[in-house]
């Protein structure tokens, strides 16, 4: 699983033209390996390597594909995986998430507890 602090730590490690590179795959939602070299102006051989890097940092995900009758790579922007203790409270999970209808924090009393067990918890 991957955490929000591993998470940031990866992004952190990113170079200048792996952070280019990735915010294209995701504000595309996806891109083929032939297109996104030319996008950042670089050789096929500098894309193959970003692509390699952002897949092996777990960033990417690489689907091999044919595109105007040449082989490449589909890239797509990796799903992380949620960090859910943000919402617990020891055993108790925020009630606001299961509510099915709006809920107001200042009126539930669920909330209170649930934040009072949080602030017990940090002591």
């Amino acid at each position: 699983m991957i955490t929000r602090a591993s998470s940031r730590k990866t992004a952190n490690s990113l170079s200048a033209r792996e952070n280019r590179a990735l915010a294209l795959i995701t504000e595309q939602k996806g891109i083929y390996q032939s297109d996104l070299w030319k996008e950042l102006e670089v050789s096929s051989r500098t894309g193959s390597r970003l692509a390699t890097s952002l897949e092996k940092k777990g960033m990417i995900q690489r689907e091999e594909t044919t595109y105007n009758g040449q082989r490449t790579y589909l890239l797509h922007p990796r799903k992380k995986d949620l960090d859910f203790s943000l919402l617990m409270a020891g055993d108790m999970l925020s009630p606001l998430v299961s509510a099915e209808e709006e809920s107001d924090p200042i009126d539930s009393n669920a909330f209170t507890q649930w934040v009072l067990q949080l602030s017990q918890e940090a002591y």
